[in-house]
């Protein structure tokens, strides 16, 4: 596939075997890293991961497809659907995005403080599970490489 996938936020990257969702973990969806965003109440601003079109936006998710057709899924928090009032969304669906752009915005914290995990999974859409490669674990800043497929 030959591509490069960067962290959307700072924070902890981790296998996705660690996210509390077990579509996520069990990597249905795709192959990926999930990131553990910093422990902050401040507003945490979410970047696109790849260059390409937004094809879906929703308070807390985004899927942008890259010109070779790579889909990429970020999903801001578990078992966040339906509370849009944590998040601010500064993109549009149909926007064409340069990696680096920002999606979203939202406070760890206040995911944090319903309960809920902030980890946000980053997954190439219908990949094999375990097909990540050259993933990231530990700290990572907005921008660095966070796996490759």
């Amino acid at each position: 596939m030959g591509i490069q996938i960067t962290a959307p936020l700072a924070g902890r990257a981790m296998p996705l075997s660690e996210v509390p969702d077990p579509v996520f973990s069990a990597e249905m969806v795709g192959a990926g890293v999930a990131i553990e965003p910093l422990d902050t109440d401040d507003a945490t601003t979410v970047v696109a991961p790849v260059t390409g079109d937004i094809v879906k936006l929703h308070p807390h998710a985004a899927v942008i497809v890259t010109a070779d057709g790579t889909g990429v899924l970020l999903h801001v928090g578990i078992d966040t659907v339906g509370k849009p009032d944590l998040f601010t969304i500064v993109a549009a669906e149909g926007m064409h995005v340069t990696e680096g752009d920002p999606l979203i915005t939202f406070s760890p914290n206040a995911v944090r403080r319903l309960g809920l995990s902030a980890a946000v999974p980053v997954v190439v859409m219908d990949t094999a599970p375990g097909s990540a490669q050259n993933t990231a674990t530990g700290p990572v800043t907005t921008g660095s490489v966070l796996f490759s497929m």
